[in-house]
């Protein structure tokens, strides 16, 4: 077994590796910097962003954390789309359920130094809270690390969409209409945002296997943190990821390539290699949310 098997995995990322992420983005030279994280469900790009910021704050600096998950459409607004244009448009994640103009009015805001208030989404309400009840930043901040599972990522080629993926696309989308739109959308309105990340780090795990595990791992201890909340069944999960697959499968295809840097994973969330690391030197602990 690796030594970093027997490392303690209570502590996140490593405090070199969350230093060389604040470092890179600071380099960039940019007025205020946008640290994008990528990377699939369960990877640990929150726990990340979280220790960037930590580390931020500690050095003197003003710095806050967006994901992407919070810039999405509010549920009347996927349920005008999923009577207009397919039904599976009213669950959130995938390309086309995001607010993009409220996601950049919050960048302009944050490049302008100027006071916003961040968005967020309740999940288990599945709403965006009220905006009364966003964090407000009085001051402009000096880093925004922004995370999400397909920061990055560009659209398929279209006869890659052709043949169904998993059993929801078979099943629901048999003509290919959901996930054809959801391609257009990804080709035409993400990558503007995309630009805006000065920096882009992808957390890459070993194959869209394990992203069900992980996910479910969340889920269980979201469930221990909060016993009243819902939760998903096991089986409720695995329909609900096949809806990130594509996208997913097309992160870890075009993301290693695309990024600054990339952090390899392990089944186990361990650090495979990392900028600047040895290979199996460090060991990442399960992300926290």
């Amino acid at each position: 077994m690796h030594a970093a098997a027997h490392m303690p995995r209570n502590k996140g990322f490593p405090d070199a590796l969350v230093a060389q992420a604040l470092d890179d983005a600071l380099a960039v030279g940019t007025d205020v910097p946008v640290l994008a994280i990528s990377g699939l469900q369960g990877s640990g790009k929150s726990t990340l962003a979280a220790q960037v910021v930590a580390l931020a704050q500690q050095r003197g600096l003003r710095a806050a954390t967006l994901s992407i998950d919070d810039v999405y459409l509010t549920r009347a607004e996927r349920q005008r789309l999923a009577r207009h244009v397919h039904p599976l448009l009213l669950t959130r994640g995938p390309p086309g359920t995001h607010d993009l103009g409220l996601a950049h009015a919050t960048l302009d805001a944050i490049a302008a130094r100027a006071p916003v208030a961040l968005p967020r989404f309740d999940k288990l309400a599945d709403e965006r809270m009220p905006a009364a009840q966003w964090p407000r930043l009085q001051e402009g901040v000096d880093l925004l690390v922004f995370e999400g599972w397909f920061l990055g990522t560009p659209a398929q080629a279209e006869g890659e969409l052709d043949a169904p993926l998993n059993a929801l696309e078979r099943e629901a989308d048999a003509d290919g209409r959901w996930r054809r739109w959801c391609n257009q959308a990804l080709a035409e309105h993400y990558p503007a945002l995309w630009e805006r990340c000065h920096r882009l780090w992808f957390l890459q795990p070993p194959d869209f296997a394990v992203v069900p595990r992980w996910r479910w791992q969340q889920e269980q201890n979201l469930q221990a943190a909060q016993p009243t909340r819902s939760s998903m069944s096991r089986a409720q999960l695995e329909r609900f990821v096949q809806y990130y697959e594509r996208v997913s499968r097309q992160a870890l295809r075009t993301l290693p390539e695309r990024a600054d840097q990339v952090v390899v994973l392990d089944e186990q969330r361990r650090i495979v290699s990392a900028p600047g690391r040895a290979r199996h030197e460090v060991a990442l602990s399960p992300p926290r949310r």
